[in-house]
């Protein structure tokens, strides 16, 4: 019958994801005619804990390439975007977040832009999709079967017979050097 003790180790006592869809506006010089792309570049991020709750502090450059002029002339504007953003992740039990925790943010899907247009203003509009995921990494404890009883060593027979060595003996020249 085998006993159990507990142990205190570091595993994921936490773990969410979160989908985010955001809209900006860059005001442009001249009147845009036409967004020719629309580029998310240099995603930083990191993680927090704040109160209850995982914050993520991160930033990206937006880089939109337009027409202008009638379609004659091309720009690029580029903006940059600051976001905080706070996650209520679900603690598994027996966890302890008060103690030394990880935070670990991936991005589980990259910022990309998902919509671009021009509004009435001349204004460009842009909508960026991202996904984070995040895990808590701290001390928590569990319990494991412990097994009195040793396992029995296994006999390791040497291949070398009386045969091998008696030819050893035979073909060693005495007189080598």
């Amino acid at each position: 019958m085998a006993t159990y003790k507990e142990i205190v180790t570091k595993a994921v006592i936490g773990k969410g994801k979160k989908y985010f869809k955001n809209n900006y506006t860059v005001e442009v010089d001249g009147t845009p005619t036409t967004v020719l792309g629309c580029w998310v570049i240099n995603h930083k991020f990191k993680g927090y804990k704040s109160g209850g709750k995982i914050g993520v502090d991160g930033s990206y450059d937006v880089n939109i390439w337009y027409s202008y002029d009638g379609d004659s002339k091309t720009a690029v504007v580029n903006k940059s975007v600051e976001y905080n953003d706070l996650f209520n992740v679900k603690i598994r039990e027996n966890a302890d977040l008060t103690g030394d925790t990880d935070i670990i943010v991936r991005t589980l899907k990259q910022p990309t832009c998902s919509k671009v247009n021009i509004d009435d203003q001349g204004n460009i509009n842009f909508d960026i999709e991202k996904e984070l995921g995040v895990e808590i990494v701290g001390e928590t404890k569990m319990k494991i079967a412990i097994e009195e009883e040793e396992e029995p060593w296994d006999d390791v027979d040497d291949e070398v017979t009386d045969d091998v060595i008696e030819d050893i003996d035979k073909n060693v020249k005495e007189d080598y050097l």
